[in-house]
């Protein structure tokens, strides 16, 4: 017996058409291919990862996080297992990005757990990818009273095999949001590994929006958000007061999807935000670059730079450049005063300066704003 879906009330379809409404519009935004497209998607890709993996304490910088998407060397902060630790999950991650392309795909045990493997596949001593075949407990602040116990492992093939079944048919024509809120619930509820549950269904959840493909994950993941300290604090409160401390799931799961319909609203607020703030700098860096007789290109690295810092090495993948060219560019902007390098070597990176900087904190405060709980009457 899993988790079932629970009746939607009035509140709960008002955020859903909400959210498909913010959906559209960005969906049409999309359509024309801007150049600033694939630049956006990645930051919302790092933020992703860096936010799925800091709930459970593997931490990295926003620079690491860029670092990590974009294949380049991470910084000596990261030590060597957190680096395998975010390297697995961008892999997983990498993997859910083009499931919605795959007209072979469908739902299975085998596809879970390879996602799992990828996820933790350096702690071999955690059995990536294999079901548990022992007891487990989620520790509190008392070691003697956890914060929640998985049901017995003898219980686990049969609960995922009913969850595979499910992620195939059951409760189709329910909202997206509702499934993957729900196929989050019941993975980390049945806690089938020995570690890594949490990411797992974290990932599984965006792999079922991911397959509506109506948009891309980056642009409809709430891990940036569950991230955040204060809302991941709710993120477990909104799984106890779900769970009760084990796997029950005759409780009504009506809760935890408020939660998780609120969460992906909140998100798109930020993703709208962001778009925002990507058209407004990219056309104010595009007349800068005229001003100053550069060429159009250059704005790629300068956005590059806004978001947090532009390499050399991605900067020529985005425009297709040769290496001299693009170092020529990275130089003209730095003789210009609109870059700055910092570090060296392979580790060596550019920050927005002079002119490039105010046009970018201008952008920032024309679209900041504080964000709306949906749930709040009006």
């Amino acid at each position: 017996m899993l988790y079932a879906m629970p009746t939607l009330d009035a509140a709960d379809l008002q955020v859903l058409s909400e959210l498909d409404e913010m959906r559209s519009d960005l969906r049409t935004q999309l359509r024309s291919k801007p150049r600033w497209e694939g630049q956006l998607r990645r930051s919302l890709f790092a933020a992703a990862i860096q936010g799925s993996n800091t709930i459970e304490n593997i931490t990295i910088s926003n620079s690491d996080a860029r670092a990590l998407v974009e294949h380049a060397p991470m910084s000596a902060d990261a030590n060597e297992e957190t680096q395998q630790a975010v390297i697995g999950y961008r892999d997983a991650m990498t993997y859910v990005q083009q499931t919605p392309y795959m007209d072979f795909f469908e739902y299975s045990e085998m596809l879970i757990s390879t996602l799992h493997f990828m996820i933790t596949k350096y702690q071999p001593g955690k059995w990536p990818g294999r079901y548990r075949t022992g007891g487990i407990f989620v520790t509190s602040a008392d070691p003697l009273e956890p914060a929640y116990t998985g049901p017995d492992a003898e219980l686990v093939p049969g609960l995922m095999h009913e969850l595979i079944e499910w992620l195939g048919d059951g409760d189709i024509d329910a909202p997206a949001y509702a499934r993957a809120a729900l196929a989050h619930l019941n993975l980390v509820g049945i806690h089938p590994w020995r570690d890594g549950n949490g990411r797992t269904a974290r990932a599984l959840h965006t792999l079922v929006l991911a397959r509506t493909g109506e948009l891309a994950p980056e642009f409809s993941s709430i891990e940036e958000w569950l991230g955040e300290h204060t809302n991941t604090v709710q993120y477990y409160d909104a799984l106890r007061s779900t769970q009760a401390g084990s796997f029950q799931p005759e409780r009504d799961a009506h809760i935890w999807l408020r939660f998780v319909f609120a969460a992906h609203h909140r998100q798109a607020q930020r993703v709208k935000r962001r778009y925002e703030w990507t058209v407004r700098l990219w056309n104010d860096l595009e007349h800068l670059a005229e001003q100053r007789g550069l060429p159009q290109r250059v704005v790629s690295a300068l956005y590059a730079a806004a978001v947090g810092e532009v390499r050399r090495t991605t900067y020529q993948q985005d425009e297709d450049l040769s290496r001299d060219q693009a170092i020529r560019d990275i130089q003209a902007l730095t003789r210009s005063g609109l870059l700055t390098p910092r570090g060296n070597a392979t580790t060596r990176v550019y920050l927005l300066a002079g002119a490039a900087t105010e046009i970018a904190q201008a952008a920032t405060a024309a679209v900041r704003g504080p964000g709306r709980d949906p749930y709040a009457p009006a």
